[in-house]
């Protein structure tokens, strides 16, 4: 089932783009998936070590209509689909996508036959039509409090051993049906990595999510 919201009253006519590619999804709940990535500029949270800063400043990244960028998309999949799912993938990230009004881009998205998947901190308003809501708190910005019962995933960077405490005060928080992934910092995947296991092994609730998409060496 998928989750919208009508409270923002105007559409946007055109959205930031920094990048677009298909590739594989590489990590939490649909790790291995063909996806369509759709990465908007723009991003407030300021993670000191996100792996794409150069997506926070929002005016460095050429502006597309959605009509453009669902173009793009269904030009770009060129997977062939069974007859049992027509439904291709699309995931929004960023940067924070909810910085946008993302209403119109997921309707549009839905109509071209997408599944739509968001990435988001939730540390801004909710807005868009989505399959999958992947949310991944951040310390710099924490999420409103409105979007945490949304989240069908809970993706949690671990950086360092606190982060687990961190982990579950929102675990605690989202639907009971919400899936919980523990992934590691990349810079520290093999400090962190080990830890994580034997944190699972103790709280078999979570799940552990790797960057496949780096290992593997794809976008």
């Amino acid at each position: 089932m998928s989750h919208s919201t009508s409270n923002i009253q105007h559409l946007t006519s055109a959205l930031p783009v920094m990048e677009s590619f298909y590739t594989l999804q590489g990590e939490g709940a649909h790790q291995g998936r063909a996806a369509y990535f759709i990465r908007l500029g723009g991003c407030d949270v300021g993670c000191v070590w996100c792996d794409v800063k150069d997506s926070w400043d929002a005016d460095a990244h050429p502006k597309f209509t959605v009509e453009q960028i669902v173009v793009n998309a269904v030009q770009s999949f060129t997977g062939q689909l069974s007859t049992v799912d027509r439904r291709r993938l699309a995931v929004i990230t960023g940067g924070e996508p909810l910085m946008h009004d993302l209403n119109e881009l997921t309707t549009q998205l839905q109509a071209a036959g997408f599944e739509t998947n968001i990435e988001t901190s939730g540390s801004s308003p909710f807005s868009g039509k989505w399959d999958w809501i992947c949310l991944s708190p951040k310390k710099f910005k924490q999420p409103l409090p409105e979007i945490l019962p949304l989240a069908n995933e809970l993706k949690v960077v671990v950086f360092n051993k606190s982060d687990f405490d961190w982990a579950e005060t929102y675990a605690a928080k989202v639907s009971p049906k919400c899936k919980l992934y523990l992934q590691p910092e990349w810079d520290k995947a093999a400090e962190i990595t080990p830890l994580i296991i034997d944190y699972i092994k103790q709280h078999p609730q979570w799940q552990l999510s790797l960057q496949i998409h780096k290992y593997i060496n794809v976008p």
